[in-house]
């Protein structure tokens, strides 16, 4: 398909218009087509391996994912279809709930035996809520008999404790507006709000589960599934309770963009890309947004190119397991060749009438862009740091762990990293971890495991975490410009033992990292070759080594990361002394002065 002319008056960052997000959408559609089943009740991806739900299930989240596109383009059309592609979905409506569980080329596995469909079960669901009068009421009796038999198992609760409660809230809410089973419906949606609400930290940030897992789920899931159905729904007090919970975050989660229009790397399913723009989409849709109209456009519009410009879709057209191109470390097991199409919900955005000021009005700069920001997180324990000169995002993590993060168990790279940048990392399998502080066992480097807040400010955050039986880490960054201050106070700890820091991951055509030491460390840093990360292949890392002196040692170094040309070595940047035993002042570059208490801990426990 022709791509649409740019248009540098009305989109000066970006060049996007609305032709252009309609033309990508048919474009992923059409790419989608020769996958389909006979039938077209599955679509069936190619990819290096299924997912743990099998191929089936595989099939079924190609047809769910996409058909959810289909709905966001034809919706936000009135109904034009030039494509025919609700046509196509209707088809695989009838074929796929006509003997669910059969082992046969069209059928979808039941929920009761795969327990993805319960997520699958969402897309359907609001694709069929957006589209009633064109798909739905179109369809004869029997099929939309099979269609709900097919759905209504998902008003059960959530088999899994975390943001998968409003996968049936999703399809409650269509349910009831078909006037289906409408009862029970409503129970779900009572239930799966419920439930949520005990994850509510304030701030606009939500925990996904009984646990400290802050991630882009916040704003494709967690913020999502609420605000839209209380919006479809037309529900005033719904609205009313969760629209401006998603101003308060979008009011943080802005500064999670490069100006480049990458979002931060950070967390799990990273392979839903630009899904990430659906939030800013869906505050502008319901009003409940701190952006303007040509910032939402600007920042949504640049995520979608970031990812099409870098090889996110390949030579067949297709949405491939990675962030760029491909890139297996990044996968999780339960992906599969059809989850990068939860990517569709970054479409929101065609909801909005063509001639509604996101699609009218310039675009803006974006907060990376205008100004040097430091923005502290408080619920999620995280720090976000942003330089105009280059556009960097880095995001410093002092409190998000991963669902199933354990104390001795394997980090995981999403989450355990002291900190991500929109440029650089993370590293995988067997390389040093980047931005890491560990203690050297035997040769080998402690993990990081749950990571305990213990407190943000206006330019800092610290943490403390446990890296082996009866050894605390007090760590703390603050941070000034592109420069990073980075402290870890080393409790209990055997006097001699090994410590490492590492520095960001940079590839060779990424940005300039710096590490210097500033106390307890050698004077030297070590560069370590890492391997092949999200951003290419090549990364390289440097490190600090030093060894504990006492039950109390105090580690501090300077980083940086930029963009910039030619950038002044980081000592330059700031006159760093250590006060006390604890205690560190710091002179930056502008004569501005701040200072750091690492307070040690007084129970084992914390």
């Amino acid at each position: 398909m022709p791509t649409p002319p740019e248009n540098r008056e009305l989109s000066p960052y970006t060049g996007w218009t609305r032709a252009h997000w309609e033309a990508a959408a048919d474009r992923l559609l059409l790419d989608v087509r020769p996958f389909a089943s006979p039938g077209r009740g599955l679509v069936d991806l190619p990819g290096p391996r299924p997912s743990w739900s099998g191929a089936r299930s595989d099939g079924l989240e190609g047809w769910a994912r996409t058909f959810l596109l289909a709905a966001l383009r034809v919706a936000g059309a009135h109904g034009e279809d030039p494509h025919g592609h609700l046509d196509r979905y209707a088809e695989g409506l009838a074929a796929g709930t006509a003997t669910p569980g059969r082992e046969d080329r069209e059928s979808w596995p039941p929920m009761a035996g795969t327990r993805q469909a319960i997520v699958e079960s969402a897309s359907i669901a609001l694709g069929l809520r957006l589209t009633r009068p064109w798909l739905w009421d179109r369809l004869d009796d029997r099929t939309r008999r099979q269609v709900a038999d097919w759905l209504l198992p998902a008003l059960g609760p959530s088999p899994v404790d975390n943001n998968w409660w409003l996968f049936g809230l999703t399809v409650a809410g269509f349910l009831q507006d078909a006037g289906i089973d409408t009862d029970r419906a409503a129970a779900t949606i009572d239930r799966s709000l419920a439930r949520v609400e005990d994850w509510y930290l304030g701030d606009g940030w939500y925990s996904d589960g009984d646990n400290r897992a802050f991630d882009h789920y916040n704003a494709w899931a967690l913020h999502f599934y609420p605000v839209l159905h209380a919006h479809l729904a037309g529900d005033r007090e719904l609205l009313d309770r969760y629209g401006p919970r998603l101003r308060a975050h979008l009011d943080a989660y802005v500064h999670l963009f490069d100006t480049n229009g990458a979002p931060v790397p950070y967390g799990r399913s990273l392979i839903y890309r630009f899904a990430a723009a659906a939030a800013p989409w869906l505050g502008t849709l319901t009003g409940h947004t701190p952006l303007t109209p040509g910032a939402t456009r600007r920042l949504a519009s640049g995520t979608l190119r970031y990812f099409l410009d870098r090889g996110a879709t390949d030579e067949r057209g297709l949405l491939g397991l990675g962030w760029h191109g491909p890139h297996p470390p990044l996968v999780q097991e339960y992906s599969g060749p059809g989850s990068p199409y939860w990517a569709s919900k970054g479409f929101l955005g065609l909801l909005l009438p063509a001639g509604h000021p996101a699609w009218t009005d310039p675009e803006e700069a974006l907060p990376a862009e205008r100004e040097d920001t430091v923005r502290a997180f408080a619920p999620a324990g995280l720090l976000v740091q942003t330089t105009a000169a280059d556009g960097l995002v880095r995001l410093h993590n002092h409190g998000s762990n991963h669902v199933g993060s354990t104390t001795g168990g394997p980090d995981d790279p999403g989450y355990a990293r002291h900190a991500y940048s929109t440029r650089t990392g993370p590293t995988t399998g067997t390389a040093p971890a980047d931005n890491h502080f560990a203690l050297l066992v035997d040769g080998k480097a402690t993990t990081r495991g749950p990571a305990v807040p213990a407190g943000t400010g206006p330019d800092r955050a610290a943490s403390l975490h446990h890296p082996l039986p009866g050894v605390r880490v007090l760590s703390a960054t603050l941070v000034h410009g592109h420069a990073e201050l980075r402290a870890h106070l080393v409790l209990g700890a055997p006097e001699g033992t090994p410590v490492r820091q590492t520095g960001w991951a940079v590839t060779p055509d990424g940005p300039h990292a710096q590490l210097h030491p500033v106390h307890g460390y050698r004077p030297e840093a070590a560069e370590l070759p890492t391997g092949e990360t999200l951003q290419g292949p090549g990364s390289r890392t440097l490190a600090l080594h030093g060894t504990t002196h006492g039950p109390a040692s105090l580690f501090v170094a300077l980083a940086s990361l930029t963009a910039e040309p030619d950038p002044a070595p980081v000592s330059e940047l700031a006159n760093v002394r250590v006060t006390g035993p604890h205690t560190i002042t710091v002179t930056w570059q502008n004569g501005t002065t701040a200072h750091l208490a690492l307070e040690a801990p007084d129970s084992e426990d914390q």
